[in-house]
């Protein structure tokens, strides 16, 4: 079905019909039609699937201008609340809807004069949303509808009780809408309580890398680590390489000594500036920095295009996670190439990972590069061994 065919409006078509939306992804197509007509729905679907618009289209058809905060979307991070206003804001070109954010990481000024002018729509993080609300500046009293997004990277970071009572304080009739790429318990049971008769929206969990990604292991004892790194990065001919580090010190520390070998690097994790965070984000998707290393926080949600490469300099904690992390490559058809250093106590996850993706995935060595000894080396040659003695008794039994 195209957009025309889902019951939105005229000026909607027109301003998506200018961005160049040509048919709804499916989980738009679900998601519109039910929340046009005022549901209440749990849609669980993969970064890169079109959310935002999923519930911002309807949700800006279904708004009355002119009354303050109607909507409010909730965020994890001051990165995805920023790219959801940008996304609403292309969208309502051609309406009056006032579309505001407020994120941590910034003086209270600007955001106070936003507020006193008036939005529609804020979209905010929760600890700045209360912030404001123990100041006075935002009363939730007139919340219609009610948007948690990405709800499931909200509650691995620790804002459920925010979120709870940010919940309390709208209003109990209003429209509920729940966007996640997974649905854990505690999501499950919040459900109970926060939503009204939902209908619920699955589109394919991926347990997998995207086909057009091409992803492996590089076993390496922790002090080659960093060395390993250089080796990949000077056998590899690559546009963007995004690099994810499980701490905030490691990604500083990496993009230090990366700087010192000429390479353009950008840094993002949660201790910089956000004026910091904003032109790292920005130099990266423009191509001003050839090189992006972060935290998780650049994991999930992000639209960024055009990513080349993926390295995981730290194995994830969370084996969702890494198909979270080289989900950054190998988007819109695309091929990507993602590189994970597994050291010795980083062999729980992988294989955590490896049960969750269902696969074995492959392990490579960098030709030329002097590895020290390490009994990863020797759990892959008794692999190799058994698959050798394993085919070599296939063969003589036929």
């Amino acid at each position: 079905m195209p957009f025309n065919g889902l019951g939105l409006s005229d000026s909607l078509l027109k301003a998506i019909g200018e961005l160049g939306f040509e048919k709804p992804t499916p989980v738009q197509a679900k998601a519109i039609p039910l929340i046009l007509q005022g549901k209440d729905i749990i849609a669980s679907a993969q970064t890169g699937t079109g959310k935002t618009a999923a519930f911002g289209l309807p949700t800006l058809d279904r708004l009355e201008p002119g009354k303050r905060i109607q909507c409010l979307v909730l965020e994890p991070t001051r990165e995805l609340a920023q790219q959801v206003v940008d996304a609403l804001e292309s969208y309502s070109k051609h309406l009056s809807t006032r579309v505001g954010v407020v994120y941590g990481g910034v003086k209270y000024g600007r955001q106070r004069e936003m507020l006193d002018k008036g939005v529609d729509i804020l979209v905010a993080t929760p600890g700045r949303l209360l912030d404001h609300i123990g100041q006075g500046n935002i009363s939730l009293k007139n919340v219609q509808v009610l948007i948690l997004d990405e709800v499931d990277r909200m509650l691995d970071m620790g804002f459920l009780p925010d979120v709870s009572r940010l919940i309390k304080m709208c209003p109990k009739d209003r429209q509920t809408l729940f966007f996640s790429a997974t649905i854990p318990a505690a999501i499950q049971s919040m459900m109970k309580w926060v939503l009204s008769d939902p209908e619920v929206i699955e589109i394919g969990r991926n347990r997998s890398a995207a086909e057009t990604v091409t992803h492996a292991f590089y076993p390496v004892v922790q002090q080659q680590k960093y060395d390993l790194l250089i080796k990949l990065l000077e056998q590899t001919q690559f546009e963007s390489v995004l690099i994810f580090t499980r701490t905030k010190l490691n990604a500083d520390l990496i993009s230090r000594r990366l700087e010192r070998l000429k390479h353009s690097v950008a840094v993002l994790h949660s201790d910089r500036a956000q004026g910091e965070r904003t032109a790292a984000l920005k130099g990266f998707k423009s191509g001003k920095f050839e090189v992006l290393v972060a935290t998780d926080i650049a994991a999930r949600g992000l639209d960024i295009a055009g990513v080349t490469h993926v390295i995981n300099y730290d194995v994830p904690l969370n084996a969702e996670d890494y198909v979270h992390r080289i989900g950054r490559t190998g988007r819109a058809e695309k091929e990507g190439d993602a590189f994970t250093l597994l050291t010795e106590d980083e062999l729980k996850n992988a294989a955590a990972i490896e049960h969750f993706v269902g696969q074995k995935i492959d392990r490579k060595k960098i030709e030329g590069f002097d590895y020290m000894y390490s009994r990863l080396f020797e759990e892959e040659e008794k692999t190799a061994s058994r698959k050798a003695n394993s085919r070599a008794y296939g063969r003589l039994s036929r």
